[in-house]
């Protein structure tokens, strides 16, 4: 499967190779990919310096990952995407053999990136609600420093096969002017890298929840009786919400990924001949609406990281409004800030 074609020419007798899309077309694809390659700069740069700085975000693990994602979507803004755009505006590659390897090496790695982070965040929740007894051993600076390298290394080691030429090879598709995952001695390593850094991190996140969903839903009255006073009662009812708001978060962003990936895949799947184009740049751009949107759903939905951007952006005004709180003693305190980051 090839997800990051994104035209394709037909020949001509007479004219040698025509391109199948539309100049309008082309056009407004480079236009949106440098869009959102501002975009997605600033958004998640600004993303990353507010988690970092925001003391009452970086109690929880499972920010250390979101940096992560965000990092991965950073990346994508910075690299791919402009590199995407100079294809479009010359409805050509014309920036060599080398750049030609790290574009897919960077496409297929922060997407691996980004949703092995998913499956940490998602695996994170899990073990919260559902192992709160082993939570604070696990989620040490030690701990999530190791998961973090994990992720990484992992997403990028997938790659090395095609990238030494060892099975497969990272370079340029003539027909498609796609730099992508080609074949070499008839075998290509792309189906298995499919099924690996995507199916399987997807099957991963989807189960994960359907536990914790069940989970919540068979122990909260459990979780209600054992609670000894009514100040405890407050204290864990509130950390039980705002767990259940991050869970509800980075289940919304699991949800828009996969919105934003799907229609890629199924339309190179379902129209690998390329005979209806303009739907292969509707879909590559949502694809890249992937690393953008990430920003806009932290501060659409969960008050914790409105604070977070507020204090980057508006220092003044959050400083005034800033109100001291005081730990909550529930596991997702139990890691301190300076573990976190």
């Amino acid at each position: 499967m090839n997800v990051t074609t994104d035209f394709r020419v037909i020949q001509d007798h007479d004219h040698g190779y025509q391109q199948a899309y539309p100049r309008a077309v082309t056009l407004t694809a480079a236009v949106c990919a440098i869009l959102f390659s501002i975009v997605g700069v600033l958004g998640n740069l600004v993303t990353v310096i507010a988690l970092m700085k925001y003391t009452r975000l970086r109690r929880h693990a499972t920010t250390a990952f979101v940096i992560s994602l965000s990092i991965s979507d950073l990346i994508f803004s910075a690299v791919n995407l402009p590199l995407t755009a100079s294809r479009y505006l010359n409805e050509a590659w014309v920036l060599g053999e080398t750049l030609c390897q790290i574009f897919p090496l960077f496409f297929y790695g922060n997407v691996a990136v980004s949703l092995l982070s998913m499956v940490a965040i998602t695996v994170n929740r899990y073990v919260l609600i559902s192992k709160s007894d082993i939570y604070a051993r696990l989620y040490t600076n030690r701990g999530i420093t190791i998961m973090l390298i994990a992720i990484w290394v992992v997403s990028f080691s997938l790659l090395l096969p095609p990238l030494t030429g060892i099975w497969g090879r990272l370079g340029l598709d003539p027909k498609t002017f796609s730099c992508t995952i080609l074949q070499k001695n008839d075998k290509s390593p792309k189906k298995m890298l499919f099924v690996i850094g995507f199916v399987i991190p997807c099957v991963v996140i989807i189960v994960s929840y359907l536990c914790i969903y069940w989970k919540v839903r068979q122990s909260r009255k459990n979780l209600e009786a054992h609670m000894v006073n009514g100040g405890m009662r407050r204290n864990t009812g509130f950390q039980r919400r705002e767990d259940s708001r991050v869970t509800k978060l980075m289940l919304t962003i699991f949800l828009c990924f996969l919105l934003c990936f799907l229609p890629l895949m199924l339309v190179n799947v379902v129209d690998d001949k390329v005979k209806i184009p303009i739907l292969h740049v509707v879909a590559s751009i949502l694809a890249w609406a992937s690393s953008v949107i990430n920003p806009f759903i932290y501060a659409g939905t969960n008050k914790l990281y409105r604070e977070a951007y507020r204090q980057v952006l508006c220092p003044i005004t959050s400083s005034k409004s800033t109100v001291p709180v005081k730990p909550t003693g529930s596991h997702s305190s139990k890691i301190s800030s300076h573990q976190i980051t």
